[in-house]
């Protein structure tokens, strides 16, 4: 049996690719065995005397399968988990996905007009005090708040107008008795 060694490194030089992809016709050892160049080598494979192996597939089907299951939540219990909650998902994250939530909601509210901006920034400071655990909990504090003012508006309304209405109802007296001084001093 002739070595084949050095075509088998020309090969593998010519083909850019290992030593262990390269594949020579165990039927013409002889032919192969006489090329001793690059040029001769690179012949050889243009005759299919010499192959450039394919790659070798290494499938993730299974991974794909296994990730799509994970995604509905799957392999995920008590037995697989190797970090703490924080390590898995850092508290710190959902704390800024949740500010970033609110105050969102709470520009965009007050870029509505909805709220004005001391409201805004009383209830900035509130959730940056972490009292809003959801953008739920926030709308119904701002309908909350919203409503209180308007009602707080309406009784000083009502207030100011029963004190215009008391006001003209002296004024009218003082009017009468002063009409009813000056009639009986005539």
């Amino acid at each position: 049996m002739v070595s084949l060694r050095l075509q088998k490194r020309l090969a593998a030089s010519v083909l850019g690719c290992g030593q262990r992809k390269i594949w020579l016709d165990p039927n013409e050892v002889n032919e192969i065995s006489l090329a001793n160049s690059r040029r001769n080598v690179a012949r050889l494979h243009r005759d299919g005397l010499i192959i450039k192996k394919p790659e070798v597939v290494h499938s993730r089907a299974r991974v794909a399968l296994r990730d799509a299951a994970k995604r509905k939540g799957r392999h995920t219990g008590h037995g697989k988990r190797r970090g703490t909650a924080n390590a898995r998902l850092p508290f710190k994250v959902l704390w800024m996905r949740r500010m970033r939530i609110l105050r969102r909601l709470l520009m965009k509210m007050r870029d509505a007009k909805k709220i004005d901006k001391h409201i805004y920034h009383s209830l900035y400071m509130l959730s940056k005090g972490n009292q809003f655990k959801n953008k739920r909990v926030l709308t119904e504090t701002i309908h909350r708040m919203k409503s209180d003012r308007a009602e707080e508006k309406a009784l000083a309304e009502q207030a100011d107008a029963r004190k215009s209405r008391a006001a003209k109802r002296v004024a009218k007296r003082e009017l009468r008795e002063a009409k009813l001084t000056s009639g009986s001093e005539q």
